[in-house]
C-alpha cells in the first residue's frame, strides 16, 4: 500500500493493472505486433512517440531547475555543493572510461565484424551515404570550445527554451547559490519555489500516464520502419552489444551496488516502469523526471539527486561509451582496417572526449560515433553506413544502460556524501510504501 497525497491515510495496495509499468509493457507488446504485421501503420504512428517525448521534455527544465535550486538553497553550507560535484565527476570519469575499455576489450575478443570484407568505397556510394554525411556534419559542429560555450545560455530565460540540460543545470546552480548567499531575506522565494515543485511534480505524474501511448507509437514505428529482420543481418554486432551492456550492468554496476549496500536486481525491479518507458521510447530523457522522484523516494538527498542526475545525463553515458568503441572496432574489422594497439589507445582517448556532452536521446550515440571516426584517420567514416540500419535497435540498449548507470551513480555519490537514508533505500527497494509527506511522483503507489 502507499501513502496518500496528504500523507495521513494509508491506501490499499493497487491491483497490478492499476500500475503504470503494466500498461507500458502492454503497449510495447502491442506496438511490436502492429509494427511487424502492419509496417505501414506502425510507421504512421511515429508521431505518438515523438509527441510524448516532446511532452516530457516540456517539463524536464522546470523539474531540474526546481530540484536543484531548492536543494542547494537548503544546504547548510555551500562547500558541500562543490564536494558533491567533485565526487560525481570523479565517478563519471572513472566509469565512463571503464565502459569504453569494456567495449574495446569485447570488440577485440568477439570480433563481430571479422570476415565481412566490405569495401569502404562501395559504402561511400551507397544509399545510406547521404544520411551518414548528415551525421558527420553534425559531429563536425562539436568541439571542446563549442561545447563549453553551448553550456552558457544567451539569456537567463533562454536556458529553459533551448532544450539543453546543461544550460538549465548551470542556471539552477547559480540561482541556488545566490539564494543560499542571500540567506533569510530570500526565504520567501525559496518557499515559493518549493511549492512550485509540488505542482510541477504533480504535473509529471499526470504526463507520465500518457507513457503507454508514447511507447506504443515509438515501438510500432521502429519495428515497422526497420523490421525485426534488420537485426538478423547484423545480429553479431547487436547481440554482442546487448550482451556486453548486460554484463556491464549486472557485473560492474552490480558489484558497485553491492559495495554500496544495495542489490542491482532490486534497483532494476524498483525502476521497472521507467526502464520499460526507456525501452519503448529509446530515450532515457523520457524517464528523467520520474528517476529524480524515485531516487529521492529511495533516500538519496534532494541536492545530490538534483546535481548528479542531470549532470550524469551528459557526462555518465555508460551505454553510449560501450557502443562507441565496440562499433568503431566492428567497422574496422568489417572493412579490413588494421588497428594497432597504439591506434586503439588513441581511439580510446578521443572517445573519452567526444562522448562527453552527448544527450541521452535517440541518435546522439551515432553522432558521437561520427565525431570519433572523423578524428581517427585510419577508420573509414563511410563504414557507419553498415550499422545505420540497426542503430535504432542499439539506441534502446544505449538508453537503458545510460539510465541504470545514472541511477547507480546517484545512489553511490549520495552514500559517499553521507546523504543516503539507508532505511528509506531498503524500504523502497523492498517495495514498501512511500513514507514521505506527499507522494508527488509519477506513481504514488510502489511498483
Amino acid at each position: 500500500m502507499a501513502v496518500s497525497a496528504i500523507g495521513s491515510e494509508p491506501r490499499r495496495a493497487s491491483a497490478f493493472w492499476q500500475h503504470l509499468y503494466f500498461w507500458v509493457l502492454i503497449a510495447i507488446v502491442a506496438g511490436t505486433l502492429l509494427g511487424f504485421y502492419q509496417p505501414a501503420q506502425g510507421v504512421a504512428l511515429e508521431w505518438l512517440g515523438t509527441g510524448f517525448i516532446k511532452l516530457v521534455k516540456m517539463i524536464i527544465a522546470p523539474v531540474i531547475f526546481l530540484t536543484i535550486v531548492t536543494g542547494i538553497a537548503g544546504m547548510s553550507e555551500l562547500r558541500s555543493v562543490g564536494r558533491v560535484a567533485v565526487k560525481a565527476f570523479a565517478y563519471f570519469i572513472f566509469f565512463s572510461t571503464l565502459a569504453l575499455i569494456v567495449g574495446l576489450v569485447v570488440g577485440n575478443l568477439v570480433q563481430p565484424g571479422a570476415g565481412m570484407h566490405v569495401d569502404p568505397a562501395t559504402l561511400a556510394a551507397g544509399k545510406d551515404a547521404v544520411k551518414v554525411h548528415g551525421y558527420v556534419d553534425q559531429a563536425h559542429d562539436q568541439s571542446v570550445t563549442g561545447f563549453i560555450l553551448a553550456i552558457i545560455p544567451t539569456t537567463l530565460v533562454s536556458a529553459f527554451t533551448e532544450g539543453s540540460i546543461l544550460q538549465v543545470l548551470l542556471v539552477a546552480i547559480l540561482f541556488g547559490v545566490s539564494l543560499a548567499l542571500v540567506g533569510e531575506p530570500a526565504r520567501p522565494v525559496t518557499d515559493l519555489l518549493e511549492r512550485a515543485a509540488l505542482v510541477v511534480f504533480r504535473l509529471v505524474r499526470i504526463v507520465m500516464w500518457a507513457a503507454p501511448v508514447g511507447a506504443f507509437g515509438a515501438i510500432a514505428f521502429t519495428i515497422g520502419k526497420y523490421g525485426i529482420g534488420t537485426l538478423v543481418s547484423l545480429g553479431a554486432l547487436v547481440g554482442t552489444f546487448y550482451l556486453t551492456s548486460l554484463i556491464f550492468v549486472l557485473g560492474v554496476l552490480g558489484v558497485v551496488g553491492w559495495l554500496s549496500g544495495f542489490s542491482i536486481f532490486a534497483l532494476l525491479r524498483y525502476l521497472k516502469a521507467e526502464l520499460l518507458l526507456v525501452l519503448g521510447t529509446s530515450s532515457s530523457e523520457a524517464a528523467l523526471p520520474a528517476l529524480i522522484d524515485k531516487l529521492e523516494r529511495a533516500g538519496a538527498a534532494k541536492p545530490v539527486v538534483g546535481l548528479v542526475v542531470p549532470a550524469g545525463y551528459s557526462f555518465n553515458l555508460d551505454g553510449t561509451n560501450i557502443y562507441m568503441t565496440l562499433a568503431a572496432l566492428f567497422i574496422a574489422q568489417a572493412t579490413g582496417t588494421h588497428l594497432s594497439l597504439g591506434d586503439q589507445i588513441a581511439l580510446l582517448g578521443i572517445a573519452m572526449l567526444t562522448s562527453k556532452g552527448a544527450a541521452g536521446v535517440t541518435g546522439a550515440g551515432f553522432i558521437t560515433l561520427a565525431a570519433t571516426l572523423s578524428i581517427v584517420p585510419s577508420l573509414p567514416v563511410a563504414g557507419m553506413a553498415l550499422i545505420l540500419g540497426v542503430d535504432r535497435f542499439m539506441s534502446e540498449c544505449r538508453s537503458l544502460t545510460n539510465f541504470v548507470g545514472n541511477a547507480v551513480a546517484t545512489l553511490v555519490v549520495a552514500r559517499w556524501e553521507g546523504a543516503l537514508d539507508r532505511e528509506a533505500l531498503r524500504r523502497a527497494l523492498a517495495g514498501a510504501p512511500d513514507l514521505r509527506p506527499a507522494a508527488i511522483g509519477p506513481e504514488a503507489d510502489p511498483d
